[in-house]
């Protein structure tokens, strides 16, 4: 049976000094088929020349050599593996040294079991510091507060698609960020128990170096995962690192958070743990005012989230003891609005945060809607079926004053429909002003009175409305305007 290729991936700056020791442990090992990618990554000394003798040394096609202008390890690796052709890949930076039957044995692993996302194994300091590498055994909750995989470990080259290949913005502990990328959402980890990784120390190492930029790493990790960090800490990561989970608990106890999913989108659990942080780092703005309406992408859905302006005192304090707020209103209502056959974006689910007298910080989430138009677009555009999708309108307006619902803010922005014959369909946004109780007639006309029109379109809808709800057409063909002077 044929093996899969491996492609060891080696990105190069100012190596000169040790880059053959570590290409001859490379071309050195019992497994075949094998390809060796250098990347030299703008180096100022001869690397890149050394790189292009040892590929013409070995003579096998084995040894590609590519050169960029310098970006950085990431962005070389990143390079590497994109031009990759291995099932499997392995990153080696270009003064440590792999041991001769490591591939064989990590390829041996990851072939019986696809659960399997990683394979490293043992590894030892030489250089200026000698003896074992001691690495905690691995753990997914420990691997929010300390990386213990070294950069040098098998992977799927599928899972580096997956996940977006290495970071760009983080510029220390690359490693720690991609495994908890690969990770973070499960898979199992093997540490092969010989010694197959050689770790060179010297005073210039990045190991030694990355030390000085914690605080950069701590915030990246928080801003990329916050996901993760929640599952596994309670909270986010702090630069006291070994202290991230109490830290969180106090937090909460202080902070607490009020997070409700509908069971429909359990999937989407995690994200919304995490909400404020994804809301503040991620997604497309579409609308920024008092409140903000962002649209995020996650599982192949498209969600709008809503965050609510913190409100003023006195409503804090009665969101916070006896009111719900306007996010819990937001999804509530929603529901129920679906259950009278009233269209409106399935809600997603709810995320309040505040202090034991305060209320905070609120999101209301639901999937993005698929009209593509408004009452709005009645000023701009000519519609096929106008008279149809206004008389929808009128007709899903009486079915929430039948219900008793009364939206407060029954706006042009607020009605959503489609243009599709007979398939006309209204959807009514912006939930959270609703009051209930009987809706008389000319209640229920005056709620027409933010949305614009002519005579005939104010005719279009007295008709339908007051046809659905029992009422005489003209008189609320007069209530309708009187509501527009």
């Amino acid at each position: 049976m044929e093996k899969p290729l491996v492609s060891v991936i080696m990105p190069v700056y100012n190596a000169e000094e040790y880059l053959e020791e570590a290409v001859d442990s490379v071309i050195a090992s019992n497994y075949s088929p094998l390809e060796l990618i250098l990347v030299d990554d703008g180096s100022a000394d001869r690397s890149y020349h050394l790189a292009q003798q040892l590929a013409e040394k070995a003579d096998t096609g084995v040894i590609k050599v590519y050169k960029q202008p310098n970006a950085g390890p990431c962005v070389a690796r990143n390079y590497a593996v994109s031009l990759a052709k291995g099932k499997y890949i392995f990153p080696l930076d270009a003064d440590d040294r792999v041991g001769s039957d490591f591939f064989t044995e990590a390829v041996d692993v990851m072939e019986a079991d696809n659960g399997v996302k990683v394979v490293y194994s043992h590894a030892e300091f030489f250089g200026e510091r000698t003896g074992e590498w001691k690495l905690a055994p691995y753990s997914r909750s420990l691997l929010a507060r300390k990386n213990m995989i070294p950069i040098s470990a098998m992977y799927r080259r599928s899972d580096w698609v997956r996940v977006g290949g290495y970071c760009k913005e983080i510029i220390a502990r690359e490693d720690w960020e991609f495994w908890i990328s690969i990770l973070k959402n499960g898979g199992e980890v093997v540490r092969l128990s010989q010694v197959g990784l050689y770790y060179r120390v010297r005073s210039g190492s990045k190991r030694i170096s990355d030390r000085a930029l914690k605080r950069h790493v701590v915030d990246t990790l928080n801003k990329r995962h916050p996901d993760f960090f929640v599952r596994e800490l309670g909270g986010p990561l702090h630069y006291q690192r070994s202290w991230s989970r109490l830290f969180n608990t106090f937090s909460r106890i202080i902070h607490p958070r009020r997070i409700f999913v509908n069971p429909a989108f359990k999937e989407l659990s995690s994200f919304m743990q995490a909400l404020p942080v994804f809301f503040k780092n991620e997604g497309t703005t579409i609308y920024k005012g008092r409140n903000e309406l962002k649209l995020f992408e996650r599982g192949g859905r498209e969600l709008i989230v809503k965050s609510y302006q913190v409100p003023h005192l006195i409503n804090r304090i009665a969101y916070n003891s006896f009111r719900a707020s306007k996010a819990r209103r937001s999804y509530r209502y929603a529901e129920m609005l679906r259950q009278i056959g009233v269209g409106t974006p399935k809600p997603v689910g709810f995320y309040s945060t505040g202090t034991w007298l305060l209320f905070g910080s609120s999101y209301f989430v639901s999937l993005k809607s698929e009209c593509p138009y408004t009452y709005r677009d009645f000023a701009t555009h000519t519609f096929e079926h106008q008279e149809e999708i206004l008389r929808a309108i009128a007709r899903t307006t009486a079915t929430l004053h039948e219900h008793g619902i009364l939206h407060k803010d029954y706006s042009a922005g607020n009605i959503l429909f489609t243009d599709e014959g007979n398939d006309i369909k209204v959807e009514i946004i912006d939930l959270n002003r609703i009051r209930f109780g009987t809706v008389n007639m000319e209640e229920g006309c005056r709620n027409f009175e933010r949305l614009p029109g002519t005579h005939e379109v104010f005719a279009i809808l007295a008709d339908e409305y007051a046809k659905s709800r029992g009422f005489d057409v003209k008189k609320c063909l007069e209530l309708i305007e009187q509501a527009h002077k």
